[in-house]
């Protein structure tokens, strides 16, 4: 089973706090999809997503880090069985950009470095595994800066 990690911007104004019409704003082909990617308008995480969570939220105490990917406020499905979806509001996404364009990823890295490399295949495919982290973090940070750049809100949900 494919799991992915959909993060969309959306107007705060058009932002509804319903189950059914979260679920409608994920339910667009693929072409959709790849176009509002392109434009910094949604993000994609696969099954990695988790790991990517633990990247920003390893070793901090703080509260923000943990926004970047498994943060916000949930909303329950309609079916019980799927996972909730979770919004961040324009100022969330405003504080995580902030946060993300101000990280430095090395940092970020290093202490996650074992615990990521022991589920990715170990210390002889470093190089492939610090790539694909660091490229899906300048992804996140695009993302959220052209999202906070209108103001915009964000859902995030786990399809299946």
């Amino acid at each position: 089973m494919s799991l992915y990690f959909h993060l969309r911007a959306i107007p705060p104004s058009a932002l509804r706090n319903s189950a059914n019409w979260l679920q409608r704003l994920f339910e667009d082909d693929w072409n959709t999809v790849r176009l509002r990617i392109d434009r910094h308008r949604e993000e994609m995480l696969d099954k990695r997503y988790v790991d990517q969570h633990a990247l920003y939220t390893g070793h901090s105490q703080d509260v923000l880090p943990a926004h970047v990917v498994l943060g916000g406020l949930p909303v329950s499905h309609p079916q019980p069985e799927q996972p909730p979806f979770l919004i961040l509001t324009s100022a969330q996404v405003n504080r995580v950009a902030d946060y993300l364009t101000s990280a430095d990823f090395e940092a970020l890295w290093r202490p996650a470095r074992d615990g990521l490399l022991s589920t990715h295949g170990g210390p002889a495919l470093e190089p492939e595994v610090h790539a694909l982290f660091a490229s899906t973090h300048r992804d996140l940070t695009a993302f959220y800066t052209r999202t906070a750049e209108y103001g915009d809100a964000v859902v995030k949900w786990l399809l299946r």
